[in-house]
């Protein structure tokens, strides 16, 4: 059996050939996105392997089914970037990875926190100029502030435990009733409390109808002056354009990005030699007190490896007959 990995860089390569597989699995690795254009690079390929950022709209998707594709295996817990009814309709089953290793975005989050709170962005490049001053540099005490999380699964619910440990007060917002967050030091709340009431805010909440936007203008009018805003969710949940104007009106104190809504055509790649053509991610890197990061929350060791594990088992478990982790339209 043929399996085509679109998206794949060095660490994908190395993590899924560390992964035990029936030797008659074929991987085939491809660091192009999958798009219509790079559809054609799959043919024969009787399962598909792709990642976040690749493109699974319904042309594309007939062009796999026409080339022999007969399984979505995704990377990643979100799917938002699926026409799961074009692959319903084509009899495609999509299979994804719903859990990896939620310690991986949680500490990312807190690294940012972190690195925005204490300027370390900024005394890293001081100090290789040999400037040493401190100007500039304050941040305040994480102890007693509130913490707001929005999205209590996993990954929240990690975050949430981290913060209380920071002695934190952590509010958490999630449409469904949350048990056991007496348990990791958290109180549920609702959406408005969480917006109005905290210091820093995190996103962990999966990209949907309802959450498309969650965070815009009106939202950021809502939040203390000075709030940090964290999002490692997905970069929908975020009106990015208003982030500017809370950003130049200092209601906004503190900016950390994992994820961008436009990230599809720049993250994963080098485009250091290229002027950037993004005009509102340009602005965004102007603020020094904005730190941006490529979608690298994932990214750690343990994280690949279980997402390997899993992407494989969900092959193997459709071609037995019985699919797991398995998305479908309306669901």
């Amino acid at each position: 059996m043929r399996i085509c990995l679109f998206s794949s860089k060095p660490y994908d390569r190395d993590s899924f050939l560390a992964s035990a597989r029936p030797q008659d699995w074929q991987l085939q690795f491809h660091e192009t996105r999958l798009t219509a254009a790079s559809a054609a690079l799959a043919d024969g390929c009787e399962v598909v392997c792709a990642f976040i950022n690749d493109d699974l709209s319904a042309p594309v998707l007939e062009r796999l089914a026409a080339g022999g594709t007969r399984l979505i295996a995704l990377r990643s817990a979100g799917y938002n970037h699926v026409d799961l009814a074009a692959a319903q309709r084509l009899q495609l089953p999509v299979v994804r990875v719903p859990a990896y290793s939620p310690h991986a975005v949680a500490e990312h989050a807190v690294a940012l926190i972190l690195a925005l709170n204490r300027r370390i962005h900024r005394a890293f490049n001081r100090t290789r100029e040999g400037d040493f001053s401190l100007h500039g540099l304050s941040g305040f005490d994480l102890h007693g502030k509130t913490v707001g999380v929005i999205g209590g699964g996993k990954i929240g619910q990690a975050f949430a435990r981290i913060m209380h440990g920071f002695g934190c007060q952590v509010l958490v917002y999630d449409p469904f009733p949350l048990a056991g967050l007496d348990a990791i030091g958290a109180r549920q709340a609702p959406l408005d409390e969480v917006i109005g009431q905290s210091d820093i805010l995190s996103l962990h909440c999966p990209l949907t109808e309802a959450s498309y936007h969650l965070i815009d203008a009106t939202r950021l009018a809502q939040m203390k002056r000075g709030v940090m805003l964290i999002n490692t969710g997905r970069g929908a949940l975020v009106d990015t354009p208003a982030l500017i104007g809370a950003l130049k009106s200092g209601r906004l104190g503190y900016l950390g990005l994992d994820v961008y809504e436009e990230e599809s055509e720049l993250f994963f790649e080098d485009h250091s030699d290229l002027p950037l053509q993004d005009d509102t991610l340009a602005r965004l890197l102007t603020f020094p007190n904005v730190i941006i990061t490529a979608h690298q929350a994932f990214l750690t060791h343990e994280a690949l490896a279980a997402i390997a594990r899993t992407t494989l088992d969900n092959i193997a478990a459709w071609l037995a007959g019985s699919p797991r982790n398995e998305v479908k339209a309306g669901a």
